[in-house]
């Protein structure tokens, strides 16, 4: 299967609405506000993360099958955007530097896990990460190894998959659970050479 990454905004909406849709909300109705600061309000969530990302207020990479289905995504943004943080109260006991970015969620559909999509997403994120300038980013992610970890408490992502991108163990918030980190730098900019016109007349 061919796979492509792309940026969530107002021209993929439709594609990230079908795959929650597809898997009943995403645990039975999240929509993937879970990390934003409105999160715990009366609000229509489905509603709510469509004016975000209209507004440009809701980051991930989106990853497309060939038939330009969805079928995952990393959800990224600053810590305005993102400002929960799972195992707070231990997160708070001694908080690490305060991120540039966070990546908070990492969804594949149930029926294409095991084909490389959460790898892909967090490479479309961090990718996405260094076009917008880089800097810090954190997560905090699932130690796997040794043990069956059962999929309610992956959503964040697992170390290992981290560990794989440079990210350093920053500090344990819970039984299996780590702070890691991460400086990115920014995308390179292009060189741009103008080659001149062969018809211009000198």
């Amino acid at each position: 299967m061919t796979y492509t990454v792309v940026p969530l905004g107002p021209d993929t909406w439709d594609a990230f609405a079908e795959l929650v849709e597809r898997n009943n909300g995403i645990f039975g109705g999240c929509w993937c506000i879970g990390f934003h600061p409105e999160c715990g309000q009366r609000i229509d969530h489905r509603q709510a993360k469509r004016d975000r990302v209209m507004r440009d207020a809701a980051h991930a990479a989106l990853v497309l099958d060939a038939d330009g289905l969805a079928q995952g995504w990393a959800q990224y943004g600053d810590p305005e955007e993102l400002a929960g943080i799972k195992h707070k109260r231990a997160y708070d006991k001694e908080p690490p530097p305060r991120p540039d970015w966070r990546i908070t969620c990492i969804f594949v559909d149930k029926r294409h896990r095991g084909e490389g999509i959460a790898r892909l997403a967090l490479e479309g994120a961090l990718a996405l990460v260094a076009d917008a300038g880089g800097g810090l980013v954190e997560a905090i992610t699932e130690v796997t190894d040794g043990r069956q970890a059962h999929g309610r408490f992956l959503f964040s992502g697992t170390a290992e998959l981290f560990d794989d991108y440079g990210f350093e163990r920053v500090r344990q918030v819970g039984k299996h659970a780590w702070i890691v980190a991460r400086r990115l730098e920014p995308t390179p900019e292009l060189e741009r050479t103008q080659k001149p016109d062969p018809q211009e007349k000198s």
